[in-house]
């Protein structure tokens, strides 16, 4: 299953881009053994509309522009499921084992995910309570991709 991570928003060069590019080639290089590609990042601008509604209605169309046809989409939001880190293996390796070709994590802008958008999203998590930075984000959820990898394969990484 190909996974790709969507985004809102450019991560600029610095400490948090080289930390989760770290966990992104990780987890692209161990991932094919348990039948997890990283396919890309893409990452969008953030629309200058004048108001949050349009904003996120913009943002939402670019994205869906560049989505794999019949991707399971998976939208990150604070209103979202927890899962254990356990958990969010086991999500991606039910749909990997179902024979869903490709995944999205859709992290979306400073405004939110269009509602449209939000509301085709094939499961919505949140990565806790608290609220996050978008470049924090890339990186929790970059390395729990490759946490996800090593906890499929039975590799020591993760340690309960």
């Amino acid at each position: 299953m190909r996974i790709g991570i969507f985004a809102v928003g450019r991560l600029k060069a610095g400490p948090e881009k080289e930390l989760a590019s770290r966990y992104i080639e990780r987890f692209a290089k161990a991932g094919p053994a348990t039948g997890l590609e990283f396919a890309r990042t893409v990452e969008i601008a953030e629309s200058r509309a004048s108001n949050a509604a349009t904003r996120k209605r913009e943002e939402a169309a670019e994205l869906i522009k560049a989505m794999p046809a019949g991707s399971l989409l998976v939208v990150l939001d604070e209103h979202g499921k927890a899962l254990d880190s356990e958990q969010f293996a086991d999500f991606l390796g039910k749909y990997r084992d179902r024979g869903q070709r490709d995944l999205v994590i859709l992290i979306g802008g400073a405004d939110g995910v269009d509602p449209d958008l939000h509301g085709k999203a094939d499961a919505v998590l949140n990565l806790g309570r608290m609220t996050w930075p978008h470049q924090l984000v890339r990186i929790l959820i970059a390395e729990q991709l490759y946490r996800a990898v090593t906890i499929l394969s039975g590799h020591p990484y993760h340690r309960a």
